[in-house]
């Protein structure tokens, strides 16, 4: 996609809006198909499968009957089935009044509550199947870290390092190293310090075991860039090594994050070295919710970077695909505990609802994600496509939680909640959701 980014009076636009189609529309047609397919499985009809809302762009009716269709607004799709008054389900429409029998027992209405459930369930779960694949295919493409401590890819930095990629890591400052993690907890403790000087390391290269040295381990390297952040719209790329702050030259992160927090919510010049020549930026950090250790989140003065290590964990072990599927389903649970985490201290109050996004942050974030690597992009779709799911769970009206928590009401009282109830409840569930799209597309607005 670079190649599109650089076409004059197109560039990134194009690609954030070709990202942000292809994103939504797969997460949309699989979820959306997983409601037709189980529905069918089960005996209700599908009148119409759409990708989008709006003016219909292109349409065809299968030899089920069943109308297959893409609409103009590309913000979402639906299935109605055979009997529903509306695309959400809402209730049964006139027309059951007038159906054949045979239409009446293939309708969603009158399917049993069983069918119905599992039906809607399908959307949310056929969400989550999608992104097990995609973790478990990407393990088993790019290969998982082993884990005997084998240097991988070495990042250039502007410090000597004489490290090597297939070094085999044996001590670091005379402490004895087997695995990665032993590698990765010792590490974590030397950056905690305060003496930021090179590590003696011990590695095994070839046949020869040799003592060299390598940089201090969190040095101020930019792993990773966080959209709509001070440091993402000052330019500050991944791959960039922050050396100075203010004049002050630095040599960790910990400098780096004292210096941002000391600045008392001013602006500050940062010297930059990237790719061998150095570049001067300003930018003004922000207050920003963070994990406190204990579950719950504290605001902090950042701009916006994450640290990472100068080198990555070599991977050479290829998953079975039992075990890819084991590695996705851990993916997959990791994002939807971090998005319950994530909703409930939201509700709280203890995080800030700044931190929701709704089309237009997602959108800018499909775009940047696609020009820095299609793998990250994939892995994108992941973990939206579970946010998705898990949203699609909550106990909300018109969403499909919703739906289900009726469908266990019916189940155990023998008979539909109160048709005037529901209608309450379904309002109010419209109120919240809208409410809570138009609060994300304003924090996307302010980002912009």
């Amino acid at each position: 996609m670079d190649w599109l980014a650089n076409i004059p009076l197109i560039g990134s636009p194009l690609v954030t809006l070709v990202a942000f189609v292809l994103l939504i529309g797969i997460i949309v047609a699989i979820h959306e198909y997983g409601h037709y397919i189980v529905g069918r499985w089960v005996g209700i009809h599908a009148e119409v499968f759409s990708l989008g809302f709006g003016p219909v762009l292109w349409s065809r009716v299968d030899k089920r009957g069943t109308t297959w269709q893409v609409a103009a607004v590309p913000l979402g799709g639906y299935v109605k089935f055979l009997g529903d008054r509306d695309v959400a389900s809402t209730g049964a429409s006139e027309a059951m009044d007038n159906m054949s029998d045979y239409d009446r027992r293939r309708s969603f209405p009158a399917a049993k509550i069983w069918r119905r459930f599992l039906t809607v369930l399908a959307g949310p779960v056929f969400n989550f199947i999608l992104s097990l694949l995609i973790f478990a295919g990407l393990a088993m493409w790019m290969g998982l870290p082993s884990d005997r401590p084998t240097i991988g890819e070495i990042i250039p930095l502007p410090y000597e390092n004489e490290m090597q990629k297939g070094d085999v890591v044996t001590s670091i400052n005379g402490i004895q190293i087997s695995t990665y993690e032993e590698l990765y907890s010792t590490l974590a403790e030397i950056s905690l310090g305060t003496d930021y000087s090179p590590m003696e390391l011990d590695v095994l290269r070839g046949e020869s075991l040799l003592t060299i040295n390598a940089p201090y381990p969190a040095t101020p390297y930019i792993s990773n860039v966080m959209p709509f952040t001070p440091a993402y719209n000052a330019g500050i790329k991944m791959g960039d090594v922050i050396i100075a702050v203010d004049g002050q030259e630095i040599s960790s992160f910990n400098q780096l994050k004292t210096l941002v927090t000391a600045s008392e919510h001013q602006s500050v010049s940062l010297k930059i070295w990237r790719n061998g020549t150095e570049v001067n930026l300003s930018m003004t950090p922000e207050f920003m919710d963070t994990p406190d250790g204990q579950g719950g989140f504290e605001p902090a003065l950042l701009i916006g970077v994450n640290l990472g290590y100068y080198f990555e964990q070599e991977r050479n072990k290829t998953p079975s695909p039992l075990y890819a599927l084991q590695f996705g389903a851990e993916r997959v649970w990791d994002v939807i505990h971090g998005s319950y985490s994530s909703f409930k201290h939201m509700v709280l109050g203890n995080l800030s609802v700044k931190n929701l996004q709704g089309p237009i942050g997602i959108a800018r974030m499909s775009g940047i994600v696609i020009e820095v690597s299609w793998f990250d992009f994939i892995a994108l779709i992941a973990m939206i496509s579970t946010g998705i799911g898990f949203l699609n769970l909550l106990p909300i009206p018109v969403l499909d939680g919703g739906h289900l928590v009726t469908y266990v009401y019916e189940a155990l009282r023998g008979k539909p909640p109160n048709p005037i109830f529901m209608q309450i409840a379904m309002v109010i569930g419209m109120v919240l959701l809208l409410s809570m799209m138009l609060l994300a597309s304003y924090n996307d607005i302010m980002r912009l």
